[in-house]
């Protein structure tokens, strides 16, 4: 359980969300704005804090997981950035549930969930600063609306419209260790359509990850790079209809400071949206996500003097597809009311060398599989003067199938385990009712209570792994992650583009996912085989 005290204090976070503009001859047409549906009245009973793109650009290091860290209880379980630390640790969550590699709060682009289909993390660096119109973090659990995953809140990004963007515009820094950050965009616009083409690139030759007083000849700089590209267009196809197409792609490598911790990850997204802003609101989204991951791993002896490698992952591929539709009908001012219904699959697996002797790997593993939710989602609000009132939920049901352990010896092909497991169902509800009273202008109270919960990744369930002398062992049983929680708080918008906000709050996280220990080397043990001396055995 926990329970804290939240305050933060917002500069700048006002946000405009233009929908249509008048023509000279007084007809209404479409802007292109490139954005989804109109905000839900009913957030403003939840703890939300908005990160406008001026905010966003402000920030030194251009870097995403940088802007966020300046929201108060977000948790990055990853203690450097996106240009050090290994990719798998770039989880993120809310509300001081506790860090976990895995996410725990749900992050969306465009309404499109952006964790790695098969462990969850984030994968930071194809997030260019300047392709950012806007943030939405939800702090607190039980917002269905974007999809399944939101246990402790959500993080919704927005694309910058076309038409707050420059012709074009480029950047170019340069620094020490030889690090470079560039970036350029164009965007064209003619009469109801816009595309915005944008690239981002940056390396680096690192800094020494181990501090010098502990360093030794096996330590060096853990250099970086990174690029991305996106290419966004929005085209009115309608008086009061809007297509949206999106096609992004990056790649990321690193090294951990020292020989045999090289890895690199890549990937690509591709999108489509109808948004229909007539009497009926309506938004159809598809869309197809592509991810591959390989990193290695390296002991170091006690002096720092050699590394020797310890395990290839040498292919991690995974996928992601889904669609979502939503109805806004038209109940009148002051009410909103929202329906519809999601549905993704993933499938992935690692593929990886191990049990390394003489510098060479003797050991083969393949494991992963494949998890599908699909659901149903409602939301409404009612603005009843100085009080606003929201009620909002889903029904999910989930499916994880193919799982499979493959692990043999390399030389002889002889089989050490080949495990299928049954597959699973099961349904989950996420659900959350809100208040907010505004007794003067300036001055908002507010109070909610939530449930959310998560599917475990197919990393979870379905790989074993090592950390040095210690081996943990993956849990095709595991269920899902469940949190319950209520908060209170308070709003105060005293002028000058100030906002005020304190909230207490009290989750209780059930089922929790960890490592868990089980014994202690010298032993063997079921899921990871032989531990040695000083090792410990834990199981998911």
């Amino acid at each position: 359980m926990s329970r804290r005290i939240a305050v933060v204090a917002l500069l700048g976070c006002s946000v405009a969300y233009p929908a249509l503009a008048q023509t000279s001859a007084g007809r209404e047409d479409i802007v292109v704005v490139g954005s989804g549906l109109a905000p839900r009245p009913g957030d403003r009973a939840f703890d939300v804090v908005a990160i406008d793109a001026d905010r966003v650009r402000e920030n030194a290091s251009n870097r995403l997981e940088s802007v966020l860290a300046d929201v108060a209880g977000l948790q990055q379980f990853s203690r450097s950035d996106s240009r050090t630390a290994n990719p798998t640790s770039q989880g993120i969550s809310l509300r001081g549930i506790g860090g976990n590699a895995a996410s725990r709060a749900l992050l969306v682009l465009d309404g499109v969930p952006q964790a790695d289909p098969f462990g969850d993390w984030v994968p930071f660096p194809p997030y260019a600063t300047d392709r950012i119109g806007l943030i939405r973090v939800t702090r607190g659990g039980g917002s269905g609306y974007f999809g399944p995953g939101a246990l402790a809140g959500t993080v919704e990004i927005e694309s910058g419209p076309a038409q707050a963007q420059a012709p074009f515009a480029a950047d170019l820094a340069y620094g020490s260790r030889r690090s470079i950050e560039a970036s350029a965009s164009a965007t064209l616009t003619r009469g109801e359509g816009a595309a915005t083409l944008s690239a981002a690139y940056a390396r680096g030759d690192g800094f020494f990850p181990t501090v010098s007083g502990s360093r030794g000849p096996a330590d060096r700089p853990a250099p970086y790079e990174q690029f991305s590209a996106a290419a966004r267009t929005g085209l009115a196809v309608g008086a009061q209809t809007e297509l949206q197409a999106n096609l992004s792609g990056f790649t990321d490598t690193r090294e951990r400071g020292t020989a045999f911790t090289r890895n690199r990850s890549e990937g690509a997204d591709a999108s489509v949206r109808l948004v229909g802003r007539g009497t009926w609101g309506w938004s159809a989204l598809a869309y197809l996500q592509t991810r591959a991951f390989a990193s290695r791993f390296a002991s170091v002896d006690a002096a720092r003097t050699v590394a020797n490698p310890t395990l290839n992952q040498y292919n991690t591929p995974a996928s992601g597809v889904g669609g979502r539709f939503e109805l806004v009908a038209p109940v009148g001012q002051g009410r909103d009311v929202r329906f519809g219904a999601d549905v993704r699959r993933v499938d992935g697996r690692t593929q990886e060398n191990y049990s390394y002797v003489t510098g060479l790997p003797t050991r083969l593993r393949v494991a992963g599989g494949a998890a599908l939710t699909y659901g149903l989602f409602a939301d409404g609000s009612a603005e009843l003067g100085d009080l606003t009132l929201t009620l909002g939920g889903r029904v999910d049901q989930w499916r994880l199938n193919d799982g499979v352990l493959h692990e043999k010896m390399i030389a002889t092909g002889v089989a050490l385990s080949d495990a299928r497991f049954a597959e699973r169902r099961g349904t989950e509800w996420t659900g959350r009712a809100g208040a907010a009273w505004a007794p003067v202008s300036a001055v908002t109270l507010r109070a909610a209570g939530y449930r959310g919960w998560r599917l475990p990744t197919l990393n979870e369930l379905y790989r074993p792994f090592r950390v040095g002398a210690d081996a943990t062992a993956a849990n095709a049983a595991l269920a899902p992650e469940g949190l319950v929680g209520v908060d209170g708080g308070v709003s105060l918008t005293p002028g000058g583009g100030v906002t005020l906000a304190a909230t207490d709050f009290w989750n209780r996280l059930e089922k929790a996912i960890a490592n868990v220990t089980g014994g202690r080397g010298t032993g063997t043990f079921a899921g990871v085989g032989f531990v040695a001396a000083g090792g410990f055995y834990r199981v998911r």
